[in-house]
């Protein structure tokens, strides 16, 4: 039975790891989010070219 015991403490830590995983990842993608204000809006090609002449 400790065999048992021991692999469902291997998935909680395996599950822990996950979890702070997740976490890292979620706070490095906030980190580096643009907010939207700060982002420029693309202009097609044809308009672009049409307003430098």
């Amino acid at each position: 039975m400790s065999g048992q015991d021991d692999d469902a403490s291997e998935n909680n830590g395996e599950a822990a790891e996950r979890e702070a995983a997740k976490q890292r990842l979620l706070a490095q993608a906030e980190a580096e989010r643009v907010p939207v204000e700060d982002t420029t809006r693309a202009v097609p090609d044809r308009r672009w070219r049409r307003d430098q002449r």
